[in-house]
């Protein structure tokens, strides 16, 4: 169903979304349930699991390995060069010299595996953390304006996109962008699925129409889990062209602030996600012009406003 915010009506949801980011605003709480909800199964991670950062040596596709040479994990083993099994998505992402993070996961019959793999060069994680600190003071100078209308610029980020590389909201500028959140875990087949299919149909309908300069973004609300390996496996599975069509994750720190200044609701109950679907048009100037809730959008109707603009 359609839902149209004013600054008068956002303080219900300020407070849902002011409480994720350790705000008092001193008024109501609502539940996500108001809103469409996602609700994720918890997920068990029985094995044993460390934290690892080192250097990419060697990859080898045919195998599914990965040679690292990582450095000193405290109380468990002493820096050394192994072989690791890895995602295939995450092989087709990395480069020898490549700096990364990842979970050593000791698997069962004594296999030796990465998971959660990120890239962990200075540069990234420079670009990465000062996007995050000016998006973070953003939404604290906005106060109780944090809520972005339709009409307003849309709030600049730099994340991380499918293939590993360093994305800022100002690299879509000139074109006109359609911006939604999803999660990759998703279960249930009206909520991200059936948002992720709306985008589709619309990348389809856009070229059919002959409309040029069309960027669609989709952004996790899942980002301890959706790596830029596993959004890039994400896409593959399911066939997606992604010459116009971008998945970005980076620190849940940034997420929040987004989905703070985009109105929508995403809380973490245990092992649970809850949250909303919103999906946004933004003009090549960078300003909101359009949004639909939900995921029962029809892409003619964004057709017909970037048409217009």
């Amino acid at each position: 169903m359609k839902r149209i915010y004013s600054r008068a009506g956002q303080a219900v949801l300020l407070g849902l979304i002011g409480t994720a980011l350790g705000w008092s605003p001193g008024c109501g709480r609502q539940s996500a349930s108001a809103a469409s909800t996602q609700i994720a199964a918890p997920v068990k991670l029985a094995e044993p699991r460390h934290p690892l950062t080192g250097e990419v040596v060697k990859i080898d596709p045919a195998r599914r390995t990965l040679l690292v040479a990582h450095d000193k994990i405290e109380g468990f083993m002493p820096a050394m060069t192994m072989e690791f099994t890895v995602p295939k998505a995450d092989l087709a992402i990395l480069q020898p010299g490549q700096r990364i993070r990842a979970e050593l996961v000791e698997g069962k019959g004594g296999e030796w595996r990465l998971e959660k793999i990120w890239p962990d060069d200075r540069q990234t994680n420079q670009l990465i953390d000062a996007a995050t600190k000016a998006l973070a003071q953003d939404t604290a100078m906005r106060g109780r304006e944090v809520y972005r209308e339709i009409g307003e610029t849309a709030p600049d980020f730099t994340l991380l996109d499918q293939e590993g590389r360093t994305v800022a909201l100002s690299r879509f500028r000139g074109k006109q962008v359609v911006l939604n959140f999803i999660f990759t875990r998703c279960p249930i087949a009206t909520m991200c699925p059936a948002a992720t299919e709306r985008m589709i149909a619309l990348q389809k309908a856009a070229r059919e129409a002959g409309l040029a300069g069309l960027e669609l973004v989709s952004i996790s609300l899942d980002p301890e889990y959706d790596t830029p390996g596993v959004l890039k496996d994400y896409a593959g599975v399911r066939g997606i062209d992604t010459a116009n069509f971008t998945f970005l994750t980076g620190p849940d720190a940034a997420v929040r602030q987004l989905l703070a200044q985009l109105g929508v609701i995403r809380e973490f109950e245990g092992g649970t996600i809850k949250h909303s679907l919103a999906t946004l048009l933004i003009d090549a100037q960078g300003k909101i012009i359009h949004r639909e809730d939900g995921s029962v959008w029809k892409p003619e109707e964004f057709i017909r406003r970037m048409k217009k603009i």
